[in-house]
């Protein structure tokens, strides 16, 4: 009987392995195909990281118990390297200096979430906009991209462009809004201490959200580079989404109905991402100058997003950076969703991830060097 027991227990852990061994190969398949056509797929490459774990979880048990099975996990692994040079930085911890070399262009990226409070008054949220701002400015950056920037002509609102060109010393900017007459404003925006010579936007088109994909031609002595940015299709997610993903998370009643609702926002924010990468691709391959990458994805690196956008740019935090990244709060800890790229004209001196719970996006900041 135990003979018996034992066998079935070894057939279990073996169809086991095997199943989780071909979802994590089709989450390393989800970067190469078309997330409109291909979603499942997409959706089962969002649980990369998981099933990440559990394939070494598999191939370490399989040496205690059985030597030959940990084949299967190894072999997978072999097979889904790509997937996991993107997704984890194997750079030894270093403390970023912020003494900042004068040979290196500093540039910074961060979702400000509108400053979580727009209209002006001295509430929880409006003190946590100073703090905000105060690390904006402990950044020293040359350049700084923002996305969900708000910005108000109103006199009863916070006017966030004129505050942070006044105390953080950046005379040129470029704002992505429409003059429609209305006073209040939200878009991307490039800060430089840099003159810009040009600059130009590009809406996404319908039914994609009215994002834009912007950029500023800035002069730094005798060169001139491009600097890119943009925040692509969120999930729009609300408060009442947040609260059913923690029920199905902890198993509670509704777990069907809730995943409907999750699984229709998620099917849909891949699909438009779609369009607005393909789009992002395009226009970056075009650039007359060398040029740089800050923006919120709203995607992880295992995904068409990532790979497409990033091509063959190099990615600030691999180059420098230490573990996972993530710079989305909310949801999951694997959430790497804001990126700062670099073409092979520049290289990479250090990157840095701030950890504050402001925005619920981390800032993050790299030194970079034209070649």
């Amino acid at each position: 009987m135990s003979t018996r027991f034992r066998l079935l227990t070894k057939r279990f852990f073996i169809v086991l392995n095997l199943g989780i061994v071909l979802f994590f190969l089709l989450a390393c398949l989800a970067p190469y195909l078309s997330p409109q056509r291909w979603w499942f797929i997409s959706f089962v490459g969002l649980g990369f990281p998981f099933l990440l774990v559990a394939v070494i979880m598999f191939m370490v048990w399989w040496l205690f118990v059985k030597r030959k099975f940990a084949l299967i996990p190894l072999a997978a692994l072999i097979l889904g390297i790509k997937s996991i040079s993107v997704f984890f930085a194997f750079h030894l911890p270093r403390q970023f200096n912020y003494k900042k070399d004068p040979a290196t262009i500093r540039i910074a990226s961060w979702n400000v979430a509108r400053f979580l409070e727009m209209k002006r008054n001295n509430n929880k949220g409006s003190q946590l906009r100073l703090k905000m701002l105060e690390l904006i400015g402990q950044q020293n950056a040359d350049i700084f991209c923002m996305q969900e920037f708000f910005h108000s002509r109103d006199s009863a609102w916070y006017p966030n462009l004129d505050y942070i060109q006044k105390h953080f010393n950046y005379p040129y900017y470029y704002y992505s809004h429409d003059n429609d007459g209305d006073n209040h404003f939200i878009g991307n925006v490039i800060f430089s201490r840099y003159p810009i010579v040009d600059s130009g936007m590009i809406r996404y088109p319908r039914p994609t959200l009215p994002e834009s994909l912007m950029h500023a031609d800035i002069r730094i002595n005798d060169d001139t580079i491009r600097v890119y940015t943009t925040h692509l299709q969120s999930l729009q997610f609300k408060k009442g989404d947040y609260e059913k993903i923690n029920k199905i998370k902890d198993a509670e009643d509704g777990m069907v109905s809730n995943s409907k609702t999750i699984f229709s926002k998620l099917r849909t924010g891949i699909a438009y991402r779609k369009i607005q990468t393909d789009i992002v691709r395009q226009v970056m391959d075009d650039s007359p100058y060398p040029f740089l990458f800050g923006g919120d994805l709203n995607d992880v690196p295992n995904s068409y997003t990532y790979f497409t956008i990033k091509g063959d740019l190099q990615d600030a935090f691999l180059k420098k950076g230490f573990g996972i990244g993530r710079t989305f709060s909310s949801v999951s800890p694997t959430l790497r969703i804001d990126y700062l790229f670099a073409d092979d004209h520049f290289k990479i001196h250090q990157f840095n991830r701030v950890v504050r719970n402001y925005s619920d996006h981390y800032l993050i900041v790299a030194d970079v060097q034209m070649k």
